[in-house]
């Protein structure tokens, strides 16, 4: 069986991602689901958006983009957070180093 043609196209970046992203954050507040969770709905998501919506004419290729959906709302939620984190301590230590002065 010959490896299916996948296709990424401005859906793969800049929709299905912040989708992946955003719904899981929703689902996170509604069910009051535990942080250990998040990174399996967010696949569980790119699984089923890959497959049902974007990829429907291929399971393979629909599992395959899937992986990579989910694991990209992961990355960049994670990267976002990590710089937002990393960017308040830097501004509360200058604040702190200001006040010393």
């Amino acid at each position: 069986m010959p490896f299916p043609t996948i296709h990424t196209n401005f859906w793969d970046a800049v929709i299905a991602i912040p989708i992946i992203i955003i719904l899981t954050q929703v689902l996170k507040l509604i069910f009051k689901t535990p942080k250990k969770y998040v990174p399996l709905i967010a696949l569980l998501l790119g699984l089923f958006i890959s497959i049902f919506i974007s990829h429907k004419g291929s399971l393979w290729a629909g599992v395959f983009m899937g992986f990579f959906y989910g694991y990209a709302a992961i990355g960049s939620y994670a990267s976002l957070k990590t710089t937002l984190l990393s960017y308040r301590q830097d501004t509360k230590s200058s604040r702190s180093r200001l006040q010393r002065k």
